[in-house]
């Protein structure tokens, strides 16, 4: 089997349901097949995938990504059924273990034993999918006498991953993987990774997909467009998942002085650790054209589903960047 190759509008369009509504709509009339909600807080995506789904028509809708921690396998598997019902083979569950801001931030929860909680979530909600009554008693997570209609579409779920051991268990355990934010010189080492997951659980790493969230940026001012970027993920690379993984993929001096300057509150410190070619190995920015070729590239590298969420200032900003991936303006 060879995976298609997609491109996605990222959702929500903002925070009213209208706004995602309309964009949807015009992604659908410009042959845009997918469009991929982010779940970090209000509006809330598993909700509005609900309630947007009987605008779609051909759209498949996924998510990148709900928390593990935030709702119990029964609750995520329960809402599946109902998402499935809606978007009956059109929708993808992706879940994920978030960060520490938004876990122990946001929601006063402890982001205890992230890999493991993510594996025993994707193995619990898969067998409640199926109608199977809960007996589990795992390292983080139990249920038992829990059952639920067996699912007539179940979802797959995909499972997000930033360094080796994250990517090995989505492939392994999960249907396909999501990353996001990572240098592209190690694209190649992640996608190893994956390989080495999917193999362990007798799949075909062709048969894995790879879903991408990519900050893209149509424009003539890649100053700007940098500088955009350092604003917008200097606060992301500060946090342990994602400072411990900008290390990882080779930017060990970067990531150290991003975490001495965020501990410092010295916010220049940290936009300065930020080199502009580190953010060209990372961002997508330039023109029309320079931004498709770099998607074509990452896509003949091995990223299957590239989700467009635009860097963008204004609407129009965001259009535009949209409009370089219409079916009359990109091909793989």
């Amino acid at each position: 089997m060879t995976l298609e190759k997609r491109i996605a509008v990222t959702l929500p369009a903002g925070p009213k349901l209208e706004q995602t509504v309309e964009l949807i709509r015009w992604a659908e009339d410009n042959g845009i097949t997918d469009g991929w909600f982010a779940d970090a807080g209000a509006p809330d995506s598993l909700t509005q995938v609900a309630a947007i789904a009987h605008h779609t028509r051909t759209m498949r809708i996924g998510v990148a990504v709900t928390p593990v921690y935030t709702r119990t396998p029964a609750v995520l598997a329960a809402t599946a059924d109902v998402i499935s019902q809606v978007l009956p083979g059109r929708f993808v569950m992706g879940l994920g273990s978030s960060s520490e801001t938004i876990m122990g931030g946001w929601h006063g929860i402890p982001l205890d034993r992230p890999l493991t909680r993510v594996k025993e979530t994707t193995i619990m909600v898969k067998s409640m999918l199926k109608g199977e009554k809960s007996d589990f008693a795992l390292d983080t997570l139990h249920s038992k006498g829990y059952r639920q209609p067996p699912c007539e579409n179940p979802p797959p779920i995909y499972l997000a991953g930033l360094r080796g051991n994250m990517l090995e268990t989505a492939a392994e355990v999960g249907d396909g993987v999501i990353i996001n934010l990572w240098p592209q010189g190690a694209l190649p080492k992640m996608l190893e990774h994956i390989k080495i997951g999917a193999e362990r659980a007798g799949k075909r790493v062709e048969d894995v997909e790879v879903v991408n969230r990519a900050m893209v940026l149509v424009t003539d001012d890649k100053v700007l467009g940098r500088d955009i970027f350092r604003l917008a993920f200097g606060a992301y690379y500060a946090t342990p998942v994602y400072n411990k993984f900008l290390a990882w993929a080779g930017y060990e001096d970067a990531a150290a002085a991003i975490r001495e300057g965020w501990a410092a509150r010295d916010r220049e410190k940290t936009a300065a650790a930020m080199s502009d070619e580190m953010i060209d190995e990372i961002a997508v920015i330039g023109s029309a054209e320079e931004v498709r070729e770099r998607i074509r590239a990452d896509a003949n590298t091995g990223v299957h589903t590239q989700i467009i969420a635009p860097m963008a200032a204004s609407a129009e900003d965001a259009m535009r960047t949209f409009s370089a991936f219409t079916a009359g303006n990109f091909s793989f």
